[in-house]
């Protein structure tokens, strides 16, 4: 699928990016690959297949561990480097 440096450009707009000449060139080249990839897949006949929310989800296989209680950290040793420790946490610039 052919990509024109205007759609490069506006994608780049959309995204409040700005690109040099040699950029825009590397990227339109890029998403011609990208689209050609993405139509090859759409020609892959899925009748059939079930649809899944996760790419490595058979049944009944359980993905993620078990969870279990385990000793943490003492307070103390958490805040050992910490370059401001407060009463038993970590202090933090103010980002607003």
């Amino acid at each position: 699928m052919a990509i024109t440096r205007d759609e490069v450009l506006k994608i780049a707009a959309l995204a409040h990016l700005h690109f040099g000449e040699e950029e825009i060139r590397a990227f339109t080249g890029q998403f011609e690959r990208i689209l050609d990839y993405v139509a090859k897949l759409e020609e892959v006949d899925v009748t059939g297949v079930e649809p899944t929310s996760h790419v490595s989800a058979a049944e009944g296989a359980q993905l993620l561990r078990a969870d279990e209680v385990r000793p943490s950290l003492p307070v103390s040793e958490a805040l050992a480097n910490a370059p401001d420790a407060g009463h038993g946490h970590f202090k933090v610039p103010k980002v607003l």
